[in-house]
């Protein structure tokens, strides 16, 4: 007999033909009615498929059915782990497969606060480039400046390469641990949380969201960072005090701001859009049509195996068992 599996994310035909082969498969429909349609499909689940829902007791206590949740993001902040571990539910993520692409995302917003790219272009588009540009215009240099990482795993590290051996840039890096073949292949330098903040002209945060890196840049750390600095997050939004930081990007405290994530998604409504000094994206470090398509591969690959009686390839909690 066939296990049942709930999408509750876009799919391409060709996955939701390849998921019905194997199993009887719901599809959310984004039109419908959203909390009857969960209400509806979770007490028969055996598996999930999707992303940007959070589950935890209160969302899994009738879905007494659930073995496992295939999560197509590398983050999984979204999912209360002690329980699903407490429930014997398996999680799963899609990591590697985003790594270049969230890092090409990373140093864009880094280049484009640097020489105010959506800033100027809407300044042109409004029809004030009526002369030669000043100083008003200018913009900081990249190449030869100093690029601190705060999180130096697998996007960190590309996002150290990008500048590294593409700018010339100085690498600071600071975490639970140091990473010694990274310090060799990219010259980087091992230092505290405050020294990286006060040396970096570039400040990038890719550290994962937890307990003790929710607002781990506020109002102390900001103060820390040069006025010329720039910081750039690709992590998740409440890494960063967002009220502390439109206080430090109108004060002239840094420089600029480039953000992908932000402490409340999707954001509609933002004293930050009315800076000039901030690039504002939503949230689209994994958003190409290539990397996309890896990631619903994998992730499908993960559930596949975890229903099938395989063992899924990236799992978040191995020590729960694929039943």
């Amino acid at each position: 007999m066939k296990k049942n599996v709930f999408v509750f994310s876009r799919l391409s035909p060709e996955h939701q033909q390849r998921l019905r082969h194997n199993f009887n498969v719901t599809l959310l429909d984004p039109a419908g009615d959203i909390d009857a349609q969960y209400a509806s499909a979770l007490p028969e689940a055996h598996g999930l498929l999707g992303v940007g829902r959070p589950f935890g007791r209160a969302q899994l206590e009738r879905a007494g059915r659930l073995e496992v949740i295939s999560t197509i993001s590398v983050g999984y902040d979204n999912y209360e782990l002690a329980y699903l571990n407490e429930r014997g539910i398996l999680l799963t993520n899609t990591p590697d497969v985003l790594t270049e692409t969230t890092a090409d995302l990373g140093f864009t917003l880094l280049m484009a606060a640097a020489r105010r790219v959506p800033e100027l272009d809407a300044w042109v588009k409004a029809g004030h480039w009526q002369a030669p540009v000043g100083p008003a215009q200018f913009g900081s240099d990249v190449h030869g400046k100093t690029l601190g990482i705060l999180g130096l795993g697998n996007i960190g590290a590309a996002i150290a390469r990008r500048g590294r051996f593409g700018f010339n840039m100085e690498v600071l890096y600071s975490g639970n641990s140091r990473k010694p073949a990274l310090e060799q292949e990219l010259g980087a330098r091992y230092c505290g949380f405050d020294e990286l903040l006060g040396e970096a002209d570039f400040v990038v945060l890719v550290v994962p969201l937890s307990a003790q890196t929710r607002h781990l840049i506020g109002r102390r750390e900001l103060a820390l960072m040069k006025p010329s600095a720039i910081l750039v997050n690709v992590a998740r939004g409440p890494v960063v005090d967002e009220a502390a930081l439109v206080e430090a990007l109108q004060n002239g405290q840094i420089r600029a701001a480039g953000l992908d994530v932000y402490e409340k998604e999707p954001l509609r409504e933002s004293p930050l859009f009315a800076l000039p000094n901030v690039v504002t994206l939503p949230h689209v470090g994994s958003a190409t049509h290539e990397t996309r398509q890896a990631m619903a591969e994998l992730a499908l690959d993960n559930l596949e195996r975890a229903l099938l009686g395989g063992t899924p390839r990236h799992r978040v909690n191995p020590q729960v068992r694929a039943r």
